[in-house]
């Protein structure tokens, strides 16, 4: 049985701690990010790890960092045999990197070496990547740079978006989690070093990458509109209101007219031209209002001849 700290943040994180929790090793604590204010109401909000933590009685951690000496001593005395990290969302120094007995391991959510960074889910998606997966890293300073444990990878369905694939890693990186767990310590000793030849990076996303350019190509639109759902959400205008755009696939359809023009609107989509042919988005939510189906926005409103985005 080995002593664990355990530090993540989102959802993503949950099942991995979970299966810590069900297993015969020992969660001492939990580490997570500050309670952030959310909703319309911005009350303070614990994260999903936290929030999973608590219900099983386990002392939670939150500093806003590691840069004072309190904070890492309290870490330090936990006397824990491992520390495993998931999304957490703070970089770790080496005085944390170095406090448990074998020390710190990550489990990302890509292929590693690809898509080091923060996006890497959303990244392989608007790349048009054919897999993706998960891998177990030990960790070092740097981002995401560490020797690999163990990789897991799964095929990229074309009609996923970034909240699909998010569901199949997270329980993916459990899973791979756990059968590492059997003989960490030997797998830790195996682990082989990243190709650094092969590393690309996954920046944070900004809502202001999810406005739409209709200029763009129809599978660079289709790959963007996937990769921003469920944030930040593929967003035009409409007449100066904001339109976001949850879904959308390849429109059958031959029609000319500009960028951002709607040419069609039917109970199946609402078909707009972009730069070399048609995107066709089944599902899409007007400002102040609820997501809607095509055909439910057919009878709020027949888009047919407006244009969206910037004039």
């Amino acid at each position: 049985m080995l002593r664990v700290i355990y530090a993540g943040t989102p959802e993503f994180a949950v099942p991995a701690l979970q299966a810590l929790l069900q297993s015969e090793h020992r969660v001492v604590a939990v580490y997570t990010q500050p309670d952030r204010p959310a909703g319309r109401g911005r009350k303070l909000q614990a994260s999903p790890v936290k929030a999973h933590a608590l219900e099983h009685g386990i002392e939670v951690y939150q500093p806003e960092n590691f840069d004072s000496a309190p904070d890492i001593d309290a870490l330090v005395a936990l006397q824990a045999d491992l520390m495993v990290v998931a999304a957490y969302g703070l970089l770790l120094p080496p005085a944390v990197l170095d406090a448990p007995r074998l020390g710190c391991v990550n489990i990302h959510a890509s292929l590693l070496p690809r898509w080091r960074g923060a996006s890497p889910i959303q990244q392989a998606i608007l790349a048009g990547d054919r897999d993706s997966g998960v891998t177990l890293m030990k960790m070092v300073r740097g981002l995401d740079s560490g020797d690999m444990i163990a990789r897991r990878s799964i095929v990229i369905e074309p009609h996923w978006n970034a909240g699909d694939l998010h569901d199949k890693l997270a329980p993916l990186g459990a899973e791979l989690l756990m059968e590492t767990m059997a003989d960490i310590e030997t797998a830790l000793q195996r682990a082989q070093a990243q190709d650094e030849s092969q590393v690309t990076y996954a920046p944070r996303l900004v809502k202001q990458q999810a406005e739409v350019d209709w200029d763009k190509s129809q599978d660079l639109l289709l790959r963007e509109i996937r990769a921003f759902n469920p944030w930040p959400v593929s967003h035009t205008t409409l007449e100066g209101q904001n339109l976001r755009l949850w879904r959308a696939q390849a429109g059958r359809l031959d029609a000319a007219g500009l960028p951002g023009e709607v040419v069609a609107h039917d109970s199946d989509g609402v078909y707009v031209r972009c730069g070399d042919g048609i995107v066709q988005v089944t599902e899409l939510q007007f400002a102040g209002r609820n997501r809607c189906d095509a055909a439910q926005a057919l009878n709020a409103r027949n888009l047919s001849g407006c244009r969206l985005g910037k004039s």
